[in-house]
């Protein structure tokens, strides 16, 4: 995917990171000068210098090719023009950081595919929500150890007609990540996953996972 990062805080330059680890095509956008520096010599990205709220600087990133552009400046200003100018160019994902709460119908009003809170904002959450937007994270448990994430099971999935305890065993998928629930949308009928109930296209999963692990739990689920 092309992604595009705004504002390269700690939070944007760890989001960087881990989307060049994962073979993503980056680039970031900073204000900062020194700062655009430090993150080419550190990860070898497109930097560019400027303000992601005009619209020559996102001409500039080729916004034309962006699959997906996370805004996560320190200001809620800047985020919002920022994602109005990316909605009204075609990207098909935009991501927003929210700083004041009060922005939050605002956001929603143009568009935005996610609001981030401040105090949600975990690079694991972004990642999935880059590449993975059908998941979302529920719930996070044990002091933030695991966490209860919703996905629904797209179209020609591999898991697709197989059971819980056939996904369970193999050596692909996690072991430390659990399905708790399964939601049959067609019959509207929730049930508890046996081992021998079948996953199907469409049904709707609830499952606890380490953080760190649901990118591995998504990519077996959904490749």
């Amino acid at each position: 995917m092309y992604i595009i990062i705004g504002g390269v805080g700690m939070v944007g330059m760890e989001l960087a990171r881990r989307l060049v680890e994962n073979k993503h095509d980056v680039v970031i956008v900073d204000a900062d000068e020194r700062v655009c520096d430090k993150v080419y010599a550190e990860l070898g990205v497109v930097a560019i210098n400027g303000n992601i709220a005009r619209i020559e600087t996102l001409t500039e990133a080729n916004i034309d090719k962006a699959d997906c552009l996370v805004t996560c400046t320190g200001n809620d200003t800047d985020n919002l023009a920022c994602a109005i100018l990316a909605k009204s160019l075609g990207v098909p994902q935009v991501i927003c950081r929210m700083r004041n709460p009060s922005y939050e119908n605002a956001y929603k009003l143009v568009g935005v595919t996610s609001v981030v809170r401040v105090t949600d904002l975990m690079v694991n959450l972004m990642i999935v929500e880059i590449e993975k937007p059908k998941v979302r994270r529920v719930l996070a448990i044990g002091g933030g150890k695991a966490d209860i994430y919703s996905l629904v099971v797209p179209e020609g999935a591999r898991v697709a007609g197989h059971t819980v305890q056939e996904i369970a065993r193999d050596p692909g998928f996690p072991p430390d990540s659990i399905f708790i629930a399964v939601f049959d949308r067609d019959k509207g009928e929730v049930s508890i996953p046996r081992g021998q109930q079948i996953i199907n296209e469409g049904d709707q999963l609830l499952m606890i996972s380490p953080a760190e692990q649901i990118k591995k739990v998504t990519d077996f689920l959904f490749g």
